[in-house]
């Protein structure tokens, strides 16, 4: 059963690594032309999240997954090149789930916030936000370089990283997991749901109230453009909370051991499901922006073409 699985997630991690690489590189490109139709926060807040998730992909999927199942006990799996990547992916992974936080609460203010929307809401705050977020998750994971051991040295070169017996039990490594397990996937799954919760709420609140003012009660039907733009921020924001939310909340439910009476083999099936889902979020955001945004269709026609057009041109030449 766990080696049909396995088969099964060398094709899933390979399929995922052709897709979602190109996927990222060409939202990365496509939102940083800035011609969505988004603003220069929005844009900010999408194209870090996609970098981060573009990261992950690289350190996760290729550099784990794949050189596990295909290029088994090669230079990525001496020790220090191995715990070094264990501190990057832990710090893509953070920063990926962080920057989804950040654009949810950028969009909760721009909602629901009207007189803090002017000064939040900029590409100056965003850029400020980003990089603080960024730096501190990254100094976070750095005591994981230290969390390893190897698994057994030959001709002087350790190899592998096994994580030290004391990480598991020293009150400093399990008092620092804890922490490291409330800041990701706990905290920003608590705070993504609320944030949701608050918008919906004030959205619901706001519709009724300007409907009123507008005469829609008494069967007028004009339109509304702020409501539309509400309406258009606020498709994109859920869309990409949800699909963070339902992507992650297999694994959620593995790190609070509800599997904890399968047996072996289905334990580890639950736990890698988890994962697999986990990563997947790391490209789906793409698609997102794609079906949802109008623009982005239009831009990723244009860039597609453009290679095709440039070489007709030069061919009538």
């Amino acid at each position: 059963m766990r080696e049909t699985f396995e088969s099964a997630e060398k094709i899933y991690y390979t399929i995922l690594a052709t897709i979602a690489v190109p996927a990222n590189l060409m939202a990365i490109l496509i939102l940083s032309l800035g011609k969505c139709g988004l603003s220069t926060c929005t844009t900010r807040y999408l194209v870090a999240m996609v970098a981060a998730d573009l990261l992950v992909i690289i350190t996760e999927v290729i550099l784990n997954q794949i050189n596990y199942y295909y290029f088994p006990l090669c230079f990525l799996d001496i020790t220090p090149v191995c715990s070094i990547r264990t501190v990057v992916l832990r710090a893509a992974t953070d920063c990926s789930v962080w920057f989804t936080v950040t654009f949810t609460f950028d969009r909760f203010v721009a909602i629901c916030c009207q007189k803090l929307k002017s000064k939040y809401c900029t590409k100056k705050t965003a850029a400020v936000v980003l990089a603080t977020t960024c730096i501190v998750l990254c100094l976070k994971n750095i005591p994981f370089y230290f969390a390893h051991e190897p698994g057994w040295i030959t001709d002087s070169v350790p190899w592998l990283c096994n994580s030290k017996p004391s990480y598991y039990t020293e009150p400093g490594w399990v008092g620092f997991n804890w922490f490291d397990t409330v800041l990701n996937p706990l905290l920003p799954f608590a705070l993504i749901l609320l944030l949701n919760a608050l918008t919906v709420r004030h959205i619901l609140v706001a519709s009724r109230v300007r409907k009123g003012l507008r005469g829609h009660s008494k069967g007028e039907n004009r339109s509304d453009p702020e409501m539309e733009s509400r309406r258009k921020s606020m498709i994109l924001l859920f869309t990409i909370s949800g699909n963070f939310i339902l992507l992650w909340s297999v694994y959620v439910l593995y790190f609070f051991n509800v599997a904890y009476h399968f047996d072996d083999d289905s334990f580890y099936i639950f736990e890698q499901v988890g994962f697999m889902l986990l990563n997947l979020s790391c490209c789906t955001n793409t698609f997102i922006y794609g079906v949802t945004q109008s623009k982005f269709r239009e831009q990723f026609k244009n860039v597609v073409k453009y290679p095709v057009t440039s070489i007709l041109q030069l061919v009538n030449k």
